[in-house]
């Protein structure tokens, strides 16, 4: 039997210290290859986005004649598929463009409001059954809204207590209550958690040195909370708008299909049926309903970004 015995280490050599796994999954996704990659992967992921782009500034007949790399060699452009979808008296989406809108805000400035204020309180007052009922909170996000919206509407339309129903012919507001409501009732439980996390990473130690001043529940949340949770709720606030913007179910059953509440996603899908064939209508629909979620996305990504990066550094 023979043994091996380890290389003694060579005077006046030092081993090259060991790399983290973090630090080589770091050089490896900040190489040259993979730079490389993410740049193929972009223009691949971009590329369709663009020809849509393309067609909808082109004519109906070169549209439905050619593929949209022919603008290259023979550059046609006209605005004629906008002013057709916008003011057009059979498409007219300026009108759902503005219910987007008038659906859109309210459906994230009340849930935003709400759950800062339950986020605060969960986080730092105390109260008898606080963790079992932040505990129910979180289990919510785990019901699928697909199972609640047969419930809510029969709680809208006939309500306990002989209260006003919010859905139905005589409901208030032609139907956006309902919209509003629960586009809020859904938001929470995941906006409650998620502040509620952030609020708990600043330190004690500054809202002791508040209650030492004499300042109360109501001073620290508006001078010292809020200031300090804008990027978490602006980051927030960037997913709901695009989640309510986006969204085609909601709308569908709770505005009762009523044209005059209807956001620009149902418009849309009704046009993708009905004239599935215009291409040049339906590629500037599509950017037409792109602009507003993009115009909010640029202008606050700087607290997008500082919102999702909070609390991962400490110390």
């Amino acid at each position: 039997m023979t043994t091996t015995t380890p290389p003694a280490p060579v005077a006046g050599v030092t081993a090259a210290p060991r790399k983290s796994a973090s630090s080589a999954a770091r050089e490896g996704l900040t190489g040259r290859w993979a730079s490389a990659a993410a740049i193929v992967i972009a223009v691949l992921w971009t590329l369709p986005t663009f020809g849509l782009f393309i067609s909808s500034f082109r004519p109906e007949s070169e549209v439905k004649t050619n593929g949209w790399w022919n603008v290259f060699t023979d550059p046609q452009l006209t605005l004629d598929s906008y002013k057709q979808v916008i003011n057009g008296a059979d498409i007219d989406l300026a009108t759902y463009l503005i219910n987007s809108v008038v659906i859109t805000i309210p459906s994230v400035l009340i849930p935003i409001s709400l759950a800062v204020m339950a986020a605060y309180a969960f986080a730092w007052i105390p109260f008898r059954g606080r963790d079992t009922l932040f505990v129910a909170v979180f289990a919510l996000q785990i019901v699928p809204i697909q199972v609640t919206m047969i419930p809510l509407l029969r709680l809208y339309v006939d309500p306990p207590f002989n209260l006003m129903p919010l859905s139905g012919n005589d409901a208030p507001g032609g139907g956006f209550y309902t919209v509003w409501l629960s586009h809020t009732i859904f938001a929470l439980p995941l906006a409650i958690f998620l502040l509620h996390n952030f609020m708990r990473e600043i330190p004690g130690e500054l809202i002791e040195s508040a209650r030492v001043d004499g300042a109360g529940h109501v001073q620290i949340f508006s001078k010292i909370m809020l200031p300090l949770m804008t990027p978490a709720i602006a980051a927030f606030g960037i997913f709901q708008f695009l989640w309510v913007w986006n969204d085609l179910l909601v709308a569908l059953v709770f505005a009762g299909g009523n044209p005059s509440v209807s956001p620009l996603t149902v418009r849309l899908a009704a046009l993708a049926g009905q004239r599935g064939e215009d291409w040049h209508l339906l590629s500037a629909g599509a950017f037409v309903s792109l602009v507003v979620p993009l115009v909010v996305f640029l202008s606050l990504q700087r607290y997008f970004v500082r919102g999702l990066l909070a609390g991962s550094v400490k110390g």
